[in-house]
């Protein structure tokens, strides 16, 4: 793994991922269904940055990607062989305009300071487009919310909503993107038809939700019991056949040709 030099100075100690990265990538692996809708999205562009790249699961293997990452810890579990990755903010991408093909994101709008900011910074350095795998806010109810009330408001607090979005940056692409029952990535939806994945403390480790909320060995135990004793399964039965379901995950594409700053 190569790293860039920030020449900014700038300081990341304050990253979420420093404290809650360890052992991200035994979990945080990319899907490739949600893989393909993104590399799809991104169109010919051969030079790409990942903004918020983590771990780096979603990028293209067969790109010139620059990764841009504010965690430490995240960034010392890139394996060798991955792309560059220059220590730095999505507000303050250390970039000059229209530096890159396209630039992309998966799952990160929330972990952002100013996401205002951050998105017009995508759009300066993205010669065509941006492409963000993102969650505007649940469509289906999510069963989890029954054991941890508290996921809705905290999820919103970071994702902006869709309108929000276009009244910042105007008209843009949105496609919905179900989660399949099966799917290899862990983020938190992930695991709908498998509810006893929650119970993992690693698998919670590997999704910044649970790292907000108190008081989750009470909640695990209920949902223990309620897995044991079928009463999970008689819930939502509704879920045991399906194969997969729309949780508001959303890819949406801004196009660079008409943005103005």
């Amino acid at each position: 793994m190569a790293s860039l030099d920030n020449s900014d100075g700038i300081s990341f100690t304050g990253a979420r991922y420093d404290t809650i990265g360890k052992g991200y990538t035994a979990r945080r692996r990319a899907d490739p269904r949600i893989a393909a809708r993104i590399v799809s999205a991104l169109g010919s562009g051969e030079n790409l940055l990942n903004i918020g790249a983590g771990t780096g699961s979603y990028e293209p293997s067969d790109r010139e990607v620059f990764a841009l990452e504010p965690s430490g810890m995240m960034i010392s579990q890139r394996e060798e062989a991955a792309a560059p990755v220059v220590q730095g903010m999505a507000e303050q991408l250390p970039f000059p305009d229209n530096s890159f093909d396209a630039a992309m994101g998966v799952l990160t709008l929330h972990h952002w300071t100013d996401w205002q900011a951050g998105l017009r910074e995508a759009m300066r350095v993205a010669r065509q487009r941006v492409v963000l795998f993102s969650w505007v806010g649940y469509v289906n109810e999510f069963w989890l919310t029954d054991y941890f009330p508290e996921i809705g408001p905290i999820s919103s607090e970071g994702f902006p909503a869709q309108d929000d979005i276009a009244t910042v940056m105007g008209e843009f692409e949105c496609a919905t993107v179900p989660v399949p029952c099966d799917c290899q990535d862990g983020f938190l939806c992930s695991y709908w038809r498998r509810p006893a994945a929650y119970l993992d403390p690693m698998v919670r480790q590997a999704i910044s939700t649970f790292a907000r909320i108190d008081d989750q060995e009470s909640r695990l135990a209920r949902l223990a019991t309620d897995l044991k004793t079928g009463v999970w399964a008689q819930n939502y039965a509704n879920l045991l056949d399906a194969q997969d379901m729309d949780y508001g995950y959303r890819l949406m594409t801004f196009e660079k040709a008409g943005w103005r700053a």
